[in-house]
């Protein structure tokens, strides 16, 4: 069994837990549920140069602990104020170390933002929880979700409001998981089956993602030079964790990426 296939397994076993102590209906009760969401995809479209999506993360399953001492409300608050144009806060327990209190802590900090629900969903309840906490985006995995429960779990999150981040590895999951209730796809340049990274993967897949969707790339970015090469095959996006977390300062380091991005676009006319 590798390590995505632990995650899944485990994480079925935590919305059972979860359904057994709250229902949809009291999911549907939070004050959050009712809140309007923000357009993470309509931002993205709009930007005429490279845009980061920070990402909150404690520890990975394949870097262990990457930091423990920092407060979510404190981190994704300067993740904002350095031009971050949207945030991702992972919400698993067991492998990242994340929570629905960093999420709300998070949300309640910054009221505005799009923020995205960083998770495995793999059941509609976990779509009514998002909700629950402030999301306005969620998490499709094609690597661990049959082309039909992704058309179903697509379809029913447009039904709550939420725009759906699909994230692919590899021609085939592409190819098989578009469908119309997708937003923004993303190319996750680790394999989460083995966890090695390679940045040519967005570049290979660049031109088979349709037009109609939003591009974002995944993992594996640390600096300006990769991220302007990925903005011109398409990508509009770059969500951003470990680099940023793995420092003293994650909002600081995500400002002197944005100061080196804007030097690189004074360069090259491309990005302008």
């Amino acid at each position: 069994m590798n390590i995505l296939e632990k995650i899944i397994a485990r994480k079925q076993e935590e919305i059972s837990e979860s359904k057994k102590q709250r229902s949809i209906s009291d999911l549907e009760k939070e004050p959050l549920f009712s809140r309007p969401t923000a357009s993470l995809s309509a931002a993205l479209r709009s930007s005429t140069s490279p845009r980061i999506i920070s990402e909150f993360k404690r520890k990975s399953p394949s870097k262990g602990v990457i930091n423990a001492d920092v407060r979510p409300e404190i981190v994704t608050k300067d993740y904002v104020d350095s031009g971050a144009v949207g945030l991702s806060v992972l919400t698993d327990i067991d492998f990242f170390g994340g929570s629905f209190a960093d999420f709300l802590a998070a949300r309640e900090a910054n009221p505005q933002i799009p923020m995205l629900r960083k998770d495995f969903i793999v059941d509609e309840y976990q779509l009514f929880e998002a909700k629950s906490i402030g999301a306005d985006v969620i998490l499709l995995i094609a690597a661990c979700l049959t082309p039909s429960e992704i058309a179903h779990l697509s379809r029913k999150a447009h039904d709550l409001g939420l725009e759906v981040l699909l994230e692919v590895h590899n021609a085939e999951e592409l190819a098989a998981s578009v469908g119309e209730h997708i937003d923004i796809v993303g190319v996750n340049n680790r394999n989460l089956k083995t966890f090695e990274t390679s940045i040519e993967t967005s570049v290979e897949l660049s031109e088979l993602i349709p037009e109609q969707f939003v591009k974002i790339s995944e993992s594996g970015l640390k600096d300006a030079e990769t991220i302007v090469k990925l903005f011109q095959h398409g990508y509009k996006g770059f969500l951003i964790g470990e680099t940023f977390m793995k420092t003293v300062n994650p909002g600081a380091a995500l400002a002197g990426l944005q100061q080196n991005l804007t030097q690189h676009s004074n360069l090259n006319p491309l990005v302008l």
